[in-house]
């Protein structure tokens, strides 16, 4: 429903966006383009190579693995 506040984890991207200087779609591309891996290593992935935040990273992995 219009108006409704997001929420799960694309409620991260908007913050995610702002810190890390690139738009959700590129993070996003990036996880999938090391798939198939599982869950925490891609996590890992981003937290070691991009210096993303575990939350943020958890997020993103969420999202593009739900998807």
């Amino acid at each position: 429903m219009a108006g409704e506040p997001v929420k799960g984890p694309a409620s991260y991207f908007p913050s995610i966006e702002k810190k890390y200087g690139k738009p959700i779609a590129e993070w996003i591309a990036l996880v999938r383009s090391r798939m198939p891996a599982k869950h925490m290593e891609l996590v890992a992935m981003l937290k070691n190579e991009h210096g993303m935040g575990h939350g943020h990273a958890n997020a993103v992995v969420a999202y593009t693995l739900a998807d």
